[in-house]
């Protein structure tokens, strides 16, 4: 190929980027490859992408050279310190107008951040959530868009093409908003999948030690499951993987060590949400439920120490996995409500306008958590763009009203079998709190107003107004300043 051929160029040639590039070949688009390992660029070009439009690259340089103007960069490389290195590089070969492209799992406000400095040198700055793993990729992810909005008329077309598509052809791939909502939205994605994958183990776990299924029965109810309600990759790859033996004919599942690993993204989340005080409850012990379990030893040497409750006679079947796959249906629609809260809470913040019932019909097809059910969201924020919970959509609302007792039966049969259920139990803890009219924190607010004089509102006074109260007679009447924890 001639200098100048090219209609994008992608540098990192891991997993990700690579089947992007394939993906972008076959919708017709000639792709510029390089990565810092410069022999991994010819193995690829010979191997995977051979008899592809793709033009290996070995220098920065030459790289730049075979981009059409206005360029357009894409790096698919680690989060951090990398992408920093990797734009110093790149930013002296481009001019103003040219687009750069960040497509990792970057922390938003490294986004915000790069979007205005890259702004400032007339470098046009997209940072993007891709979602799917390697087979969406390939053939159709997610993709979450943001930054720049002046970038995004120069690249929708190609992400379009290459995103996913629900069933009338709508890709799932549209403008999130400025500087860092598009990491932002897929941060939250990635919070909500710690949670789907936490709450689908909690259904294995209770369904294998109270009903003794094996490998096998697991596959035939997840499968099941799979034809309804609950319809989504997660729930499809679950039943696939307690049908998968291992070489000796035995199920692959338990010969797997019970220790979950961790990129961050989840964390994130709950971090995020302990800054804006939105109670993502279930995410946050999602994360922590993989903590836990990588304290294998600890949890292996307590095992034998302490005490749980004696061994049950295994409940009946059909109702106690029926009550399960309520509970289940019912914490996920917790989890995205959360999730939805944390969203609007951010993009209060950061001055984004998010188009809620967009980003469901973005993570309907291509993305890890895409499922049946986030047509449902979709089509709760069409009916009412100003929903301020999910909860209160006459849908969810109806549901959760019809399931909630199901949802409890499955959470006490954890607690009778011994069985942790964390997700579960906070879903169902902040479900009862959000319908509650009146909550402990009277108390909590006299205790505050006890010990440090924080004041507390009446409930016969118009709100806004502050009240101290010297409780012990010894105090003074001087009160503290009032403020939000």
């Amino acid at each position: 190929m001639n200098s100048e051929t090219c209609d994008l160029g992608v540098i990192g040639l891991a997993v990700m980027g690579q089947n992007l590039v394939l993906n972008m070949n076959d919708h017709g688009y000639r792709v510029a490859v390089f990565n810092r390992t410069v022999t991994k660029v010819d193995e690829f070009v010979s191997d995977e992408a051979a008899g592809a439009q793709v033009m290996g690259t070995h220098s920065i340089e030459e790289f730049i050279r075979a981009l059409r103007k206005p360029r357009r960069v894409m790096l698919m490389v680690k989060a951090g310190e990398t992408v920093d290195q990797m734009i110093q590089q790149v930013i002296a070969h481009l001019a103003p107008g040219d687009i750069i492209i960040d497509g990792g799992n970057s922390h938003y406000l490294d986004t915000n951040r790069r979007t205005r400095a890259l702004g400032e040198k007339g470098i046009l700055f997209i940072g993007t959530g891709v979602s799917g793993g390697e087979e969406g990729a390939r053939r159709g992810p997610s993709i979450m868009p943001g930054g720049n909005p002046a970038a995004w008329p120069h690249v929708k077309e190609i992400f379009q093409s290459i995103a996913a598509k629900v069933e009338d052809g709508t890709p799932c791939c549209d403008w999130v908003g400025e500087a860092g909502a598009g990491h932002y939205v897929k941060m939250v994605h990635n919070g909500i999948e710690y949670g789907d994958m936490q709450l689908i183990g909690e259904a294995y776990h209770l369904l294998k030690e109270a009903l003794r299924l094996s490998a096998a029965e697991l596959h035939d109810v997840f499968a099941a499951w799979n034809k309804g309600e609950l319809s989504s990759y997660l729930i499809e790859i679950t039943s696939e993987i307690f049908a998968k033996q291992d070489e000796d004919g035995t199920p692959l599942i338990d010969k797997i060590l019970d220790t979950a690993g961790q990129k961050g993204t989840g964390k994130w989340t709950g971090i995020s949400a302990l800054e804006l005080g939105a109670p993502v409850t279930l995410i946050g012990e999602a994360v922590f439920s993989r903590c836990l379990s990588s304290m294998r030893e600890e949890r292996v040497a307590a095992s034998g120490i302490l005490s749980g409750p004696k061994q049950l006679t295994p409940q009946d079947r059909s109702s106690l996995i029926e009550d399960v796959r309520k509970a289940l249906y019912c914490s996920k629609i917790i989890s995205y409500a959360q999730g939805y809260m944390l969203l609007r809470e951010a993009a209060k913040e950061q001055g984004w306008d998010l188009n809620f019932g967009g980003i469901a019909l973005m993570w309907r097809g291509g993305c890890i958590i895409r499922s049946r059910f986030l047509g449902k969201i979709k089509e709760a924020y069409e009916k009412n763009p100003r929903l301020t919970n999910l909860l209160l959509d006459d849908f969810f609302c109806a549901l959760l009203n019809e399931y909630h007792t199901s949802w409890r039966r499955a959470v006490v049969a954890a607690v009778q079998h011994g069985v942790p259920a964390p997700a579960f139990s906070t879903a169902l803890s902040f479900y009862d709190g959000f319908r509650t009219a009146c909550l402990p924190a009277n108390l909590l607010q006299a205790q505050r107003d006890f010990f440090g004089a924080h004041t507390y509102e009446r409930i016969d006074k118009p709100r806004g107004q502050f009240f101290h109260t010297n409780w012990t007679g010894r105090g003074g009447r001087v009160s503290s300043g009032s403020y939000n924890a």
